[in-house]
């Protein structure tokens, strides 16, 4: 039986880089990019701004939606949207509003530009990114930086980071992970979980440059099975293994590594619950995963919240958060659970 079992398992596993999606924002049925041009417009002439009209309209449309609008709305008021918006907004929701008028990836690469420019890097950005994003989003990322910035993705990154976390980071932003094959290779997902064992838990000191190949090279599902068969191997899993070997930078970017391969949406939800634990929320945290996900797989995110916290994000958000922005979060949310 466990032949059939393994080869079903095989014709499930998501061949092709195109990930199912899990929506919270999605098309908006009966869409009129002119409409909605007309009422931000509006809302963006009326005396003190109206926010709600802009929360409402932008949130609720995708990307595409909302390039439209911009198009719609460029020819009516003779100005770009971009502009009016970041004239009639301020603080978080401003963050918010412009951040959807991106791409995903326009989003990310920005996001990254921004966590390596000026004093000081901010690598929890730029891990949470690097190390979350598939490689085809990667690639599209690098694609966009240099459009938008005329500067090559890797030697920003390299000229920011060093040692060991910036040959991890490189590696993975060289995008060379292997497609998911239909085909399960037994030998290989030994061969692989023996390797990570004798580079690290095994010897002393560790061999990071096995555990970097091994992690930016091979597909997510032959590296699921690899973690499953490591544990024959070593008295650690992968993620007590990561935190004995190495430390730092380095160890959260392997440890985001691991368990994005693992449970990708846990690690949003992870990331979410931590940054809403205290009074008030990590507003930077919040808006980049809501506004990063919330075409990709915030449905999930949303699931795996719930489970882990016993609340849901909807009624995280509502406590942690305030006024427009709130407005704006509980909208890209899409619903209580």
């Amino acid at each position: 039986m466990a032949l059939v079992s393994e080869f079903l398992g095989q014709l499930s596993l998501n061949v092709g880089s195109c990930e199912p999606k899990y929506p919270t924002v999605v098309p908006a049925s009966d869409f009129d990019p002119d409409k909605d041009a007309a009422r931000i417009e509006t809302a963006i002439k009326t005396k003190g701004v109206d926010e709600a009209t802009i929360i409402a309209v932008l949130t609720k449309r995708t990307y595409s939606q909302r390039r439209e609008i911009a198009f719609a709305y460029e020819r009516r008021a003779k100005k770009d949207l971009m502009t009016a918006l970041k004239g009639a907004l301020s603080g978080s929701l401003e963050t918010v509003i412009l951040g959807l008028m991106k791409s995903t990836a326009q989003y990310d690469a920005s996001e990254i530009k921004g966590s390596i420019k000026g004093l000081g890097t901010d690598e929890e950005v730029l891990i949470e990114i690097v190390c979350s994003r598939s490689s085809s989003e990667l690639a599209e990322i690098k694609t966009v930086y240099k459009e938008l910035f005329k500067k090559d993705l890797e030697k920003d990154v390299a000229g920011d980071t060093s040692g060991d976390f910036a040959k991890l980071l490189l590696a993975l932003v060289q995008a060379k992970r292997a497609e998911p094959s239909s085909v399960v290779d037994y030998e290989k997902i030994d061969e692989d979980a023996r390797a990570l064992y004798d580079a690290g838990v095994k010897r002393k000191g560790t061999d990071v440059a096995t555990w970097i190949s091994i992690m930016s090279e091979r597909s997510v599902p032959h590296l699921q099975k690899v973690f499953d068969r490591y544990k024959s191997y070593s008295p650690y899993d992968m993620q007590e293994s990561i935190r004995k070997e190495v430390k730092g930078d380095l160890e959260k970017s392997f440890l985001t590594l691991v368990e994005c391969f693992e449970n990708k949406p846990l690690y949003f939800a992870s990331r979410l619950a931590e940054a809403m634990k205290g009074k008030s929320a990590k507003e930077k945290v919040v808006t980049r995963i809501m506004v990063s996900r919330c075409e990709v797989d915030l449905m999930k995110v949303r699931t795996e919240f719930k489970s882990q916290t016993g609340k849901s994000l909807f009624q995280t958000i509502s406590e942690h958060t305030k006024g427009d922005y709130q407005k704006a979060m509980l909208s890209l949310c899409g619903g209580d659970d």
